[in-house]
């Protein structure tokens, strides 16, 4: 008699357990399963409740670098409406979407969770101009990306530089979430594709609301074949990915692949380069150059967190370490306490 899920319930299995057998029993076998993880690099003990994949989602969550996130710029630097995507929205969004696609492929949701909540813990200040800047000053020293941030996070610079012992599938996902190497699992590879349908529908979606873009903007033939209007393209490329990913080969279909990235390109040269909304990001990266040079000739401005790290790599890692993880706010009030003169009252 083959096993249900009614029947692993009845057992008397911890709550975690019955999870796990659950797992084995309704997710394909090429999905990776919590019971099969790789594990962490300090072993603990099980949890009683969760599996170590929601382990780490929930160690995401509650993490400082994840709170940041609602102060990150996603695409338009400080956008004057709360309705504007901000990195932290952004995130959301992948997960959204990389469950559903995980659902109905029957891979992992918790594992999916994790990677997409955690994608983008590496992002700087502003963006990729925020990136862009630290690039160049560490050019000597390997230089600056965000997704290898990401790792360097959860790794060492949360929980007072232990950091968030993450397990190996889901530390994968967050490095290889968008250039080099795919991740190694099934569901690391959706969050791949998952961040890439999320940020260019909502970019869309915020052009328009900045009446940068408008709908009609959009080649006819992409409209033709990816759908019109945000809602209907992303239940389109979902579903295409649906269609197309056997056995953990996470795709899109030839026609549908050639599209979508003819899309990106469209957006690319009408928002990503030379739109009014990124005017104001030479001055970003202007403010996070000083800011790295005047820390590096004063490292007691350096928070002692980074102490460590800094008598260990240097000063300039140390310091890239505290503008990466930086908000846009922080950035601009320690800018402005430092470089900007403060009124004086004789009685103060």
């Amino acid at each position: 008699m083959n096993e249900t899920t009614e029947t692993i319930l009845d057992r008397k299995l911890g709550i975690r357990e019955q999870t796990e057998r659950i797992e084995e029993l309704v997710l394909v076998p090429w999905a990776t399963h919590a019971c099969h993880s790789l594990g962490r690099d300090r072993k603990e003990p099980p949890c009683e409740m969760r599996t170590v994949f929601q382990r780490d989602r929930d160690r995401i969550i509650h993490c400082k670098a994840f709170r940041r996130l609602k102060h990150k710029t996603q695409v338009y630097l400080a956008p004057g409406n709360d309705h504007y995507r901000t990195r932290l929205v952004h995130t959301l969004e992948v997960a959204q979407i990389s469950r559903t696609i995980a659902r109905a492929l029957r891979l992992n949701e918790d594992l999916t969770e994790a990677i997409s909540l955690g994608h983008d813990l590496g992002h700087t200040p502003f963006g990729h101009a925020g990136e862009r800047v630290l690039d160049i000053v560490l050019a000597s020293s390997g230089g600056f990306r965000h997704y290898e941030q990401g790792v360097r996070v959860v790794e060492k610079l949360e929980n007072n530089g232990k950091g968030l012992n993450l397990t190996k599938e889901v530390r994968d996902g967050i490095l290889c979430h968008t250039k080099g190497p795919e991740a190694f699992t099934p569901e690391g590879r959706i969050v791949r594709i998952a961040d890439k349908i999320a940020y260019m529908n909502h970019d869309i979606d915020d052009s328009i609301r900045a009446g940068i873009l408008s709908e009609s903007d959009i080649p006819v033939h992409l409209r033709e074949i990816l759908g019109t209007g945000s809602s209907k393209r992303i239940n389109n490329m979902i579903l295409n990915v649906y269609q197309n990913s056997p056995k953990g080969d996470i795709g899109m279909s030839d026609e549908f692949s050639k599209a979508f990235y003819e899309l990106h390109s469209f957006l690319y040269r009408n928002i990503y380069k030379g739109s009014k909304a990124k005017a104001e990001e030479g001055k970003a990266e202007d403010m996070i150059e000083i800011l790295f040079n005047y820390l590096c000739n004063h490292p007691d401005k350096v928070p002692a967190e980074y102490r460590q790290i800094m008598r260990e790599e240097g000063i300039k890692r140390a310091v890239a370490d505290y503008i990466a993880g930086m908000s846009d706010t922080y950035a601009v009030e320690l800018y402005k306490d430092i470089f900007i003169p403060k009124g004086w009252d004789v009685h103060s």
